[in-house]
């Protein structure tokens, strides 16, 4: 028994690990039973797509568009110098 640990410091320690140990081999069964389940399931269908309620706006399915800024040869100069510092000089 280490000198610097009272008895009831020592038995909370204990009662931790054991703790730990079996809230892992808990979780390590669940994923085990989670993974061979799941290989045996078949697929399910997908479900239909909701209804279009005519009273509400259509709303645009894309994001907006992409945009591009040229960068002149000193900004790129600029940004791979950035890119070096934090890179630690890879």
């Amino acid at each position: 028994m280490p000198v610097h640990l009272t008895f009831p410091q020592l038995a909370a320690l204990t009662v931790l690990a054991v703790a730990s140990i079996a809230w892992l081999i808990f979780v390590t069964r669940i994923m085990r039973r989670n993974r061979s389940g799941a290989e045996a399931r078949t697929v399910l269908p997908v479900p239909p797509a909701p209804p279009v309620l005519p009273a509400l706006p259509r709303q645009r399915q894309s994001g907006p568009g992409r945009e591009a800024v040229e960068l002149t040869p000193a900004e790129k100069d600029a940004f791979a110098g950035l890119v070096r510092q934090l890179g630690g000089g890879r």
